[in-house]
Formats: C-alpha cells, sequence, structure tokens
C-alpha cells in the first residue's frame, strides 16, 4: 500500500467546502462525554482548515445504531464540547437524515472559517452497507474537498470513509488524510514497512485466532517476535508443554507449530514464556483477590491456569526490548484488569517507557492498559484504532488509506 498521501499541508482549502470524517465515536452516559480523547485528537486538524478559510463540514459515526436513529447516539453532546474546545459554534445539524435539506442549507449560508457538524453517519443504513453510492453521492455534494481523520474507521469500506471519495474524485475534488491519519500511516505503516532495526515486536491478549495473520506478517518483518497473553498457552501446548486448565485454542496447534518453523526458517527469534502466574480460577469478579504462584510454564499443574507471564518472563521479555530501535506491542500479557495479574503487562509497558527505541502501541487493550497504568505519555505513538491497527499489522489494505491521493 502507497504510503505517501496527500495531507491537509498539501490543499488549498479557502473558501473551500470541506467535509472532514472524523471518529467522534465517544462513549457516553446520560448523554454526557466521558472520555473526550478523540474529540481532541481531531483538533489539529479542524483548526488547521479553519485557519486556512475552509467551510468545514463534520461528520461521523457514533455506537452501533442498531435500533434506528435515537437521540441516544445523537452527536448533539458532541458538537456541544467541540463549540467549548474551538472557542467558536460549531452549528449542528440533527436532522437524521444526515444529508438532507437542513444540512445543505446550513452549508449553502456558510462563510469561511465556519463550522458544522452533520448527524451520525450511520443513521443513513447505507453508510454500511454495499449500496451507499446514493448516500455516498449526498455526502460529495455537499463539498469540494475531502479530508479523512478517522484512522479507527479506515478499515471499514463505509460510505463516509471510502464511498465518497470517488465522487469528489469525479468532480475534480482532492481527497487528502489530516494530521491524525497522517501519524498513525508514518508511525504503524512505516514501523512494520521500513522499521529501524532491531525490531521488536510484542502480541498479546486471548485468542491466537484474533492475531493469526498479524502473527504470521510480523515474523517477516521483525527481528523479535515475543508473545504474551493467553494465546502463549496455545504455543505452550504446540511445543508439548502441559498447560493445565489455561485458555488453549486446540484448533490452532498445528497453526502455532507451523508459526515456530517458519521463525527458525528466516532465522527470526521467537519468544515465549519461560515461567507463568497460575491459579486455580479465572477471578471472578476480574478484579477480585485471588491466590496465585509462579511456575516453570512447562510446569502447569494440571489443575491449574495460567493468567500473566512470570517474573523470570517479565525479564526476558524486557531485556529483548532494551536493544530495540522499533517496538511494536498489540495485547496485554495477563489479565490486567486485576492487580494481581497485571505485573506481566505493567513491567512490558516500564520495559517501553525506559527504551530509547521508537516505541507504538497497536490501540484496543495495550492502548488502555498503557494508559491506565500512567505510561501513555512515555510512548512514541498510541493507535487510535483497534480493529483498524491490527490490520495494518496484518499488511492489509485499508480502504480509508488507500482512498486517499498519493503524492505525485
Amino acid at each position: 500500500m502507497a504510503l505517501n498521501k496527500k495531507t491537509v499541508d498539501d490543499i488549498n482549502a479557502k473558501g473551500k467546502r470541506v467535509l472532514v470524517r472524523c471518529d467522534f465515536n465517544v462513549p457516553l452516559k446520560d448523554g454526557v462525554i466521558t472520555d473526550e480523547t478523540r474529540i481532541v485528537a481531531a483538533l489539529p486538524t479542524i483548526k488547521k482548515l479553519i485557519a486556512d478559510g475552509g467551510k468545514v463540514i463534520l461528520c461521523s459515526h457514533l455506537g452501533k445504531v442498531k435500533n434506528g436513529p435515537n437521540e441516544g447516539e445523537s452527536l448533539a453532546p458532541v458538537a456541544k464540547r467541540l463549540s467549548e474546545k474551538l472557542g467558536k459554534e460549531v452549528k449542528f445539524i440533527s436532522d437524521y437524515n444526515v444529508t438532507g435539506e437542513a444540512a445543505t442549507k446550513a452549508v449553502a449560508q456558510m462563510q469561511e472559517g465556519d463550522v458544522i457538524l452533520l448527524q451520525n453517519t450511520r443513521f443513513r443504513g447505507q453508510e454500511e452497507t454495499k449500496n451507499g453510492e446514493q448516500f455516498s453521492k449526498e455526502l460529495a455534494d455537499l463539498a469540494d474537498l475531502y479530508v479523512c481523520d478517522a484512522f479507527g474507521s479506515s478499515h471499514r469500506a463505509h460510505a463516509s470513509v471510502e464511498g465518497v471519495t470517488k465522487f469528489i474524485k469525479a468532480k475534480g475534488g482532492e481527497n487528502a488524510v489530516g494530521y491524525l491519519m497522517q501519524k498513525e500511516i508514518d508511525f504503524l505503516g512505516n514501523a512494520v514497512e521500513n522499521p529501524v532495526r532491531p525490531f521488536v515486536a510484542i502480541l498479546g491478549g486471548a485468542k491466537v485466532a484474533d492475531k493469526l495473520n498479524v502473527i504470521s506478517n510480523l515474523l517477516e518483518k521483525c527481528d523479535t517476535l515475543i508473545i504474551g497473553g493467553g494465546m502463549a498457552y496455545t504455543f505452550l501446548k504446540a511445543q508439548g508443554c502441559e498447560v493445565g486448565t489455561s485458555l488453549v485454542d486446540d484448533t490452532k496447534l498445528d497453526y502455532c507449530k507451523e508459526m515456530m518453523d517458519k521463525a527458525a526458517k528466516l532465522s527470526k527469534k521467537l519468544l515465549l514464556p519461560v515461567d507463568t502466574t497460575i491459579a486455580a480460577d479465572f477471578p471472578n469478579p476480574i478484579d477480585a483477590e485471588i491466590a496465585v504462584e509462579i511456575v516453570p510454564s512447562n510446569a502447569i499443574p494440571a489443575d491449574k491456569m495460567g493468567l500473566d507471564i512470570g517474573s523470570k518472563t517479565e525479564e526476558l521479555y524486557a531485556e529483548a526490548v532494551k536493544s530495540a530501535k522499533t517496538v511494536v506491542w498489540n495485547g496485554p500479557m495477563g489479565v490486567f484488569e486485576n492487580p494481581i495479574l497485571a505485573k506481566g503487562t505493567i513491567a512490558v509497558a516500564k520495559s517501553l517507557a525506559e527504551t530509547d527505541a521508537t516505541t507504538i502501541i497497536g490501540g484496543g487493550d495495550s492502548a488502555a492498559a498503557v494508559n491506565s497504568l500512567g505510561f501513555g505519555d512515555k510512548m512514541s505513538h498510541i493507535s487510535t484504532g483497534g480493529g483498524a491497527s491490527l490490520e495494518f499489522l496484518e499488511g492489509k489494505t485499508l480502504p480509508g488509506v488507500a482512498a486517499a491521493d498519493d503524492v505525485e
């Protein structure tokens, strides 16, 4: 995938209507935004377009919208917060049709530097369907230029992510990426395609199945692949170890053997836990007090389960990170929501925080872990996209990135 994309710095927005696809999929409780990280992340691109004299039309989805349009998933609270953050009115178009008469009229009246926010794009069922041509065209009719700054949605070929770009292009407009998208492409894309070596990749999380293609792709790109989390036990069982009642995917044992063979053939290091933190049962509730002990990874008792890496493994993994120049991490090392079982994840986060390497956290649980443990500001980049980050690490083409114009 070509990663040299036109950005907001390459387009002339003055006097132009600019449709910006943001990721305002924020958590709401009783109509109040409980985490505004995504709103803050969108501000640099929006401010740049305002300063350039663009007429800025923002759009985004929010929630899953399973039961049709409803006020609980309206973007009204986002418009209010954006107005406060930008210090100017962000006019909200509450029409459930998204691109109807209310939006058309409001856009026609815009002055340079004005900002409008359209209603939740998923209120139009066509946003997510294969036959979203009409909605894509209506979105493009509102604008002269298009900017995608929603990396978290860029792995989906939706009307407001990919469909709209064809119609913008057809009328001679340009499709660019915003600052947030550019940062994701620079860090995630280039880390995988052109890493400064040694390149260490760390994969955790519960299931091997979720990371099949990521494991295979990263083995070809990295120098050392570290495996932790629940998926480690499938690898250990594939090696012939007794793993007790630990989480194992028996259908993926052959795959794990293949990956270990692949690592050996490519002369790549594949590190698995040498010891593990075990308990009688999974904690219930998840943060409950729990009695644990640490045993060698090949000596897990038949009636116990592994729930975190052990202290020797923490040292082994920290040592591997020390010499790295690029580190990508996706997935925790254990049940990090439990303080007793968070030690492995904390140790890995700490080793990343202390290295001079470029450190990239691939969204999802690892991003939540790094932030909740207070290491967020020590990382080079924390991705805003869970699924999109994983697909990038798999080497897949992301529709939202591919649809942006290449720099000529």
